[in-house]
């Protein structure tokens, strides 16, 4: 534990330093780069060390505040979650020092980085707090570092609008997780969770009033689909290794706070499974569906949080599932699939980002139809956007298809098995194969209109390779997506302590087998990618040995008859989505504005579609609008004279002490 409080406080000095060094952009960068850098070795150490020996480590400490005291745990699920924040947040650093080069002459670096320090820090203390007032002072400072992190580029409407919208969102998640805390706390006599563990609250009412709390609470930030009208506008709006920390990190805060509750709850309910697999199901197939319809890349990449945050609840679904019917191989494998896609989500998505922060920094836009050709100008940033697409889309020979193979592994053992989990299996296999094809689909549009055919703009014709500190956390992150998928029956080992401590809190007896039959079928995918892999580099190498000695020449493909193509005749984002944005018009409602050329002699035509937020248009806009115009009426209370709201005050201090004494 000493070590990893060590590593956190590194982490907290260099935000400090950088701070104090405001005056120099470039020495406040490299300070908190350091800082980042050096606490996040420490920290893997000590999460390492955990998940190797499946030990736990804790630290208490009294606290003067009432019913709050300083309880940190290093427990295997505390570990698992810590791996993905520290290597994010040390390559995301160095990342930035680059980055935010140009920005040094407009705003301050300085608070910039002390405020990501600060991040990092907080949601280090989240994973390891262990009473429910430290809990919450860590994600209050957490999500209050964030929204200054959101607004960096405050002078633009984009990012005020989208920080406000966050603050919102994820003090309402806030308000949710205070009433579960009273709840628990008030049942367990003490806010402390091994009180709670001990309460036995397992099929109790309280119970299922503490898990639908926990839902929408922790849902908000993980960004389950109608929680989640945040996200797409946050991420766009923050500093491109800003977003890679949030997406890749943050939002599991939220997966993981609401892992720790299933825990303090004991055994499951049936439906609780059900409930989250389908909350699972509809943000992953929604969430890629409205990604299809974006032309904003980070955007897009936001929606696909969305998604991947599904599929890991698909497989917590499965998990709690499993062992409320008492099938341990089915819980075992949507756990492990669950947590395993949590690391590796914070892998390809943190490299995506990364990706689209090189593409708008060297195009200056994030509009797809603005971009096009940067493979030849930007190999390197094209190469490893590339892994990040395919593994983000559950591709072998990659880290993405192991994750989700898990969690079909656990779902088809479900489907299978005596008692009965069919239905939660059909929806699981159904839903996951939807999410995947469509991934594909997006991610091609993707990768093809950014990164293939021509320029569509000057900026992407006259665009350069980013700097060596953006590509080398990017080509770390691309490496580490196909290191994790080849070496998975290791990592499954690893995650292994996890799944058994979660899967034992909620009731599933403790056993060898399920472990040894995942290990095996994971070990026989990583086979299979090791046999593709050799047999495509001996026909690699059989084409260079037939080829030696003779003249290799290059031509264009057929040109279909244009002496002079322009990248006009090209596929646009929105053309190459149509058909499956149309087959899905009755969810995407997408907005279309164009003017047809009609006539001998036509005028210019024009086309331009635009796809609104489902759960913002339907119901958050309205609601917001209807609160407005409530309050709105309560308008004549505000006079602008300082007597009357003194009066106000003394009023209701007086109307408080007659109620005090009455009582």
């Amino acid at each position: 534990m000493g070590l990893l409080l060590l590593g956190i406080a590194c982490v907290a000095a260099g935000g400090i330093a950088a701070l104090a060094a405001s005056r120099s952009p470039a020495r406040a960068s490299r300070l908190a780069a350091a800082g980042v850098v050096t606490g996040a070795v420490l920290g893997l150490v000590a999460a390492g060390r955990v998940l190797l020996t499946a030990r736990t480590e804790e630290l208490v400490r009294a606290w003067d505040v009432p019913y709050g005291a300083i309880v940190l745990r290093l427990d295997p699920l505390a570990a698992i979650f810590l791996v993905p924040l520290f290597v994010l947040s040390a390559l995301a650093a160095v990342y930035g020092t680059r980055y935010l080069a140009d920005e040094a002459a407009h705003h301050s670096l300085g608070a910039h980085w002390f405020h990501l320090c600060t991040l990092l820090a907080a949601m280090a203390v989240v994973l390891l707090a262990r009473n429910a007032v430290l809990f919450l002072v860590a994600w209050e400072v957490m999500s209050l570092a964030a929204y200054f992190l959101v607004t960096f580029s405050h002078e633009r409407e984009e990012a005020r609008e989208a920080g406000w919208t966050y603050l919102v969102a994820t003090h309402l998640g806030t308000a949710f997780l205070l009433a579960m805390f009273v709840l628990l706390g008030r049942a367990a006599g003490s806010l402390d969770f091994d009180r709670m563990r001990q309460a036995g609250l397992a099929g109790s009412p309280l119970a299922t009033a503490v898990f639908l709390l926990a839902v929408v609470g922790f849902g908000t930030k993980a960004g389950f689909f109608g929680l989640h009208v945040w996200l797409p506008e946050a991420h766009p709006a923050a500093p491109s290794h800003v977003s890679a920390l949030m997406s890749g990190v943050m939002i599991k805060m939220g997966i993981f706070g609401l892992i720790l509750v299933l825990s303090l709850l004991g055994p499951p309910r049936l439906w609780w499974g059900g409930a989250l697999v389908g909350i699972g199901a509809a943000s992953g197939v929604l969430g890629v569906l409205f990604a299809l319809a974006q032309h904003d890349l980070k955007r897009l990449l936001a929606y696909h949080s969305v998604e991947n945050i599904g599929i890991i609840t698909l497989g917590l679904g499965l998990g709690v599932t499993g062992a409320a019917a008492g099938l341990p191989v089915v819980s075992f494998a949507g756990f492990a699939g669950a947590l395993f896609h949590v690391l590796n989500h914070a892998l390809f998505k943190g490299l995506l980002f990364l990706g689209a922060g090189a593409v708008a920094q060297a195009t200056g836009s994030r509009n797809l139809d603005r971009q096009g050709g940067l493979l030849r100008r930007m190999p390197w940033t094209g190469g490893t956007f590339l892994v990040g697409a395919a593994a983000i889309s559950g591709l072998p020979p990659l880290n993405g298809f192991v994750s989700e193979f898990l969690v079909y592994f656990g779902a088809f053992s479900a489907a299978v098995a005596p008692r009965g989990a069919v239905v939660v299996a059909l929806v699981v296999i159904a839903a996951l194969a939807l999410i995947g094809g469509l991934a594909v689909a997006c991610f091609a549009k993707a990768f093809g209109v950014v990164v293939l055919g021509e320029p569509r703009s000057t900026r992407a014709r006259d665009a350069h390779e980013v700097g060596r500190a953006m590509r080398g956390p990017m080509a770390l992150l691309a490496l580490a997506c196909v290191a994790v998928a080849l070496a998975a029956p290791l990592a499954l080992r690893l995650v292994a302590p996890a799944v058994a401590q979660v899967a034992t809190a909620l009731g599933v007896p403790a056993a060898e087998a399920p472990l040894v039959g995942a290990t095996a079928a994971v070990t026989a995918v990583v086979w299979v990618f090791l046999a593709v892999i050799a047999g495509v580099a001996l026909l690699a190498l059989a084409r260079r040995l037939l080829l030696r000695g003779r003249a290799v020449t290059r031509a264009g493909t057929w040109d279909c008859g244009y002496a002079a193509p322009t990248p006009r005749m090209q596929y646009t984002a929105s053309s190459f989505a149509q058909p499956l944005v149309d087959l899905f018009s009755p969810l995407l409602r997408t907005e279309r504005h164009e003017t047809v050329p009609e006539g001998p002699f036509p005028a210019p035509g024009s086309f331009a579609s635009h796809t609104a937020d489902l759960a913002a248009r339907a119901v958050y806009l309205p609601l917001f609008a209807g609160a407005a115009k409530a309050l709105g009426s309560l308008r004549w209370l505000q006079h602008g004279r300082v007597q009357l709201y003194v009066l106000y005050i003394a009023l209701t201090l007086l109307v408080l002490l007659v109620w005090k004494v009455a009582s």
